[in-house]
């Protein structure tokens, strides 16, 4: 093993961008729209699993596909700018750059609008493989060949752990830190801004 991983991987929203206020916003578009009451401050206070699992809470089940293909239009035009790159995030990507690693953004975002917000916020990651939640980011995780995976759910310490990959939790999104460590998170930081000096001492351990 070379003392930085090959690759890193890391989850996209509440890990390395804070996409509240945009899918807040994109929710309550949807809503008017469609003339379906959705409750988007609770819709943004469990970001994680894929749009479906949250449009379940509001539409009836065979509305769903329609309605999320209409949702992640609208996303385009309301999330994209409000946006921001969490503290730490472009630390994050350039610490694992810098050592001659490879970041891997894996999320169970569409994966055009994930790509989006990346350019957006110029946060320059490697490769992006969208719509993939929980175990289904393993695939994407060993075809990159990521030892780290880095995200704020405990959806992602169970894709890491799918992955053989070591699970990095950081405590920035709906899951508290006793969650993530009973979920099986090898690590859990406060934030990415704790990610290079964490980074530095795996590089030294391992």
């Amino acid at each position: 093993m070379s003392a930085y991983p090959e690759a890193v991987g890391f989850d996209l929203d509440m890990t390395l961008i804070d996409s509240r206020p945009g899918i807040r916003a994109t929710y309550d578009a949807l809503s008017a729209e469609t003339g379906t009451y959705i409750d988007s401050a609770l819709a943004v206070s469990r970001l994680g699993p894929p749009l479906e699992t949250e449009l379940a809470h509001w539409f009836p089940a065979a509305d769903i596909p329609a309605v999320a293909d209409r949702y992640r239009r609208l996303y385009v035009v309301h999330a994209i700018g409000p946006t921001t790159a969490m503290p730490g995030a472009r630390e994050a990507l350039a610490a694992v750059r810098a050592h001659g690693g490879l970041s891997v953004v894996v999320t169970a975002k569409h994966e055009p609008n994930a790509k989006l917000h990346l350019d957006h916020l110029r946060l320059a990651a490697d490769a992006v493989a969208g719509s993939r939640w929980a175990e289904a980011k393993a695939e994407a995780l060993r075809a990159h060949g990521a030892a780290v995976y880095v995200g704020d759910h405990t959806g992602d310490v169970r894709g890491a752990r799918a992955a053989g990959a070591l699970s990095v939790a950081v405590v920035t999104g709906p899951c508290p830190a006793a969650e993530l460590r009973a979920a099986g998170a090898d690590v859990v930081l406060p934030d990415l801004t704790a990610f290079p000096a964490w980074l530095e001492r795996y590089a030294s351990a391992a």
